[in-house]
């Protein structure tokens, strides 16, 4: 079994939690609502932290944002590190250190002049703060891409580098660093430039990657395949979907590689003329009524008695459909066979007591 050898990084504090140095790969995400709409943010703030979301930013476009970030802080509503996601306005960063977040990210390209880092420097320093450097392939400075000659790879891994002498200069190294693009691989180039060229810790992610399918797709293949090369600390899976889609995709990333086990996965069969049944509802039942496990179970949703226990023995609790009767496995060996329109119900209860032991 192949594992893979992860690159040793520095490691940074955001909040508790240590993201470098070889500590387990962690999982963020980023709010979808917006701070003045209050009851949908907390909801969603208290949904992402169920599924298992360790680290999450918010967006702080303008003062008032920052004044409603900072009741929710105040009221404890957040129980993982907080990350205030700021554009343009370096008194922004200021005033999101001071209600007390765990990190700021800012972006190179467009936050304004070296004044108003430096000051951002010094307190996000003497509040014990990290920084995340964000890169983006869409907000580079025009004289960096100038002399590149518009090479947007080359031009990405100068900004990340400028910034980080930047930072080093002022003697703050409590941040990591995100460079992403939309273009998988150009995401995967200037990653692995900078990885080649600094030991700091790297967030990764493909940036605008899309809806459901198409953006999961695209950051399993950019994600997946710098993750195989040892590269990566932090994860962000971005989708035009809910927040908490982007979290489970991030997690069976991980899960897939043998980088992280969590939560459920499940293995179904693509179904065939064998089939007897509607396996694709089967399947989405199951994985609606697993989503909310955090521990990690594998489970098994298969179409008949060719992809039955024996492909699937190394499933921890497994479903084989018949014409007429369905088998209920644990680790390839049937316990139970029960009425097909019954298979739920029974499964269900099987699940809670393999929960429960």
């Amino acid at each position: 079994m192949i594992k893979i050898k992860r690159k040793k990084t520095r490691q940074v504090k955001v909040g508790d939690i240590a993201v470098g140095g070889r500590s387990p790969i962690t999982v963020q995400s980023m709010t979808k609502s917006k701070l003045h709409h209050r009851q949908a943010i907390i909801e969603e703030i208290r949904s992402l932290e169920s599924c298992g979301c360790e680290i999450i930013r918010i967006a702080v476009p303008d003062r008032e944002s920052v004044a409603r970030l900072k009741s929710l802080i105040s009221e404890g509503v957040f129980h993982v590190p907080l990350v205030a996601d700021i554009q343009f306005d370096y008194r922004l960063a200021l005033d999101c250190l001071e209600i007390g977040v765990d990190c700021i990210r800012i972006n190179p390209g467009n936050i304004g002049k070296q004044e108003g880092l430096v000051k951002i420097i010094q307190l996000a320093a003497k509040k014990k703060a990290a920084i995340r450097i964000g890169v983006n392939a869409g907000s580079l400075k025009k004289d960096i891409l100038k002399k590149n000659k518009g090479h947007l790879v080359d031009s990405m891994v100068d900004s990340a580098l400028e910034s980080v002498a930047f930072f080093e200069k002022h003697h703050f190294f409590n941040f990591k660093i995100s460079a992403k693009a939309s273009s998988v691989l150009d995401t995967i180039q200037v990653y692995q430039k900078i990885s080649d060229k600094l030991d700091y810790p790297l967030h990764l992610g493909v940036t605008e990657a899309g809806p459901l399918l198409q953006g999961s797709i695209k950051s399993s293949l950019g994600l997946g395949i710098l993750l195989s090369k040892g590269i990566g600390d932090t994860i962000r899976v971005s989708l035009t979907d809910r927040s908490q889609e982007e979290v489970r995709a991030g997690y069976l990333i991980l899960n897939n590689l043998g980088l992280r086990k969590y939560g459920v996965d499940i293995v179904s069969c693509p179904t065939c003329g064998r089939t007897n049944t509607d396996l694709k509802s089967l399947a989405t039942e199951v994985e609606h009524m697993t989503r909310n496990i955090t521990i990690p179970l594998k489970i098994a949703v298969m179409g008949c008695v060719v992809n039955g226990p024996g492909e699937a023995k190394d499933s921890d609790l497994g479903i084989a459909m018949g014409k007429k009767k369905a088998a209920i496995f644990v680790k390839g060996k049937v316990i139970k066979r029960v009425e097909t329109d019954s298979i739920l119900d029974t499964f269900y209860q099987q699940l809670q007591t393999f929960i429960d032991r």
